[in-house]
């Protein structure tokens, strides 16, 4: 990190977590960060349900809600870029407070609850994104929806054909009942719907679906299944938790997802049961307490096939991105893989 990046970090820091947020999606979009562009090489080139992505690590969605900064983060390193969660109508979400930043945990709780300008202003947005980058989004249902599984179809149907990959996002724990959707019957039902609009696109992209921590392993093979027998292209394992185990900040006792290093045990967990579940026959995308090449790596290992990060950027700014893909390859190199594919779940027995 550069003596400016570490001023900047500085600064955003002393700011009210939401505030500098947006202050540092404002600097992106002027120019004031540095950005490496596409970083990638023969070892971490990987494929993702058919896409080709440049380097294996990827955005996770949340940063970019509402699609305002896509062609600065198509510049920042990363392999691929989640924006959203996108609801059909515009909504405010929870009250504020609702961002907390736990400095001594190097982690963050949050209960936005969706907030984001919705389906059409974001649409809008990745109508006129940049040429060259994987961009995806994040499908998320209104709050008081009396439909919420209509929800997701409907965003997908129509902002669909502007992006690579959508993800259905049945796992925040901001919406209340919203993890109910995570049932058999309810997910099937869900998921059947979001396909049918898939099949209405004139480009299908592939659609993953994001997963919550807090799940049995009973829950992760019946959700397993319910993908498998839904025909969607992949799963994203995990989402934020409502756990909390061993935090020293003050804002520990806060309502709403804990996300960043305190996750990173708990999501690998799931995301190797996930991958026994399914046997190797959907690619599986690691979230969940990413911080450095080692963490990435440890998820490649456990089952994952990409990765994504956000909360340890707070903590290690937007330069962050570039050091875990450099240390990815040089993890990769070290081991003898001649790429991501040949890594992955080599390492799941240490988790199940």
């Amino acid at each position: 990190m550069t003596p400016l990046e570490r001023a900047g970090l500085a600064l955003l820091h002393r700011m009210d977590p939401e505030r500098a947020h947006g202050l540092s999606l404002t600097a992106l979009r002027a120019g004031l960060v540095p950005l490496p562009g596409a970083i990638t090489s023969d070892r971490l080139a990987t494929d993702l349900a058919g896409l080709a992505l440049p380097n294996p690590v990827g955005l996770a969605a949340g940063y970019d809600k509402n699609a305002v900064a896509l062609g600065p983060l198509a510049r920042a390193g990363f392999g691929f870029v989640e924006v959203g969660a996108a609801t059909p109508r515009p909504q405010p979400g929870n009250p504020r407070p609702r961002l907390f930043r736990l400095s001594e945990d190097r982690a963050a709780i949050n209960r936005f609850g969706f907030n984001n300008e919705g389906m059409v202003a974001i649409g809008a947005r990745l109508a006129a994104r940049p040429e060259g980058a994987v961009v995806g989004l994040n499908l998320g249902a209104n709050k008081d929806s009396a439909d919420r599984a209509a929800d997701f179809a409907a965003v997908l149907a129509h902002c669909g054909a502007h992006v690579d990959f959508a993800t259905v996002n049945v796992s925040s724990p901001n919406t209340e009942r919203l993890r109910d959707l995570q049932g058999r019957a309810a997910l099937s039902a869900l998921l059947a719907g979001v396909m049918a609009a898939r099949s209405g696109l004139a480009r299908p992209i592939p659609v993953f679906l994001k997963i919550a921590p807090d799940l049995s392993d009973a829950e992760i093979d019946e959700i397993a299944g319910v993908a498998l027998e839904a025909g969607i292209s992949g799963i994203v394992a995990t989402n934020t938790t409502l756990a909390r185990g061993e935090l020293t900040s003050r804002h520990a006792g806060e309502a709403g997802g804990l996300s960043g290093a305190p996750l990173f045990a708990r999501s690998t967990r799931v995301l190797a049961r996930l991958s026994v579940a399914t046997g190797g026959r959907l690619p599986l995308i690691g979230v969940g307490g990413i911080g450095s090449a080692e963490d990435a790596y440890a998820k490649i290992r456990a089952g994952a096939r990409a990765v994504q990060l956000y909360t340890a950027l707070v903590y290690g700014g937007l330069g962050l991105v570039a050091q875990i893909v450099q240390g990815l390859e040089g993890l990769l190199a070290r081991d003898g893989f001649a790429n991501v594919a040949e890594a992955v779940g080599t390492g799941r027995d240490e988790w199940v």
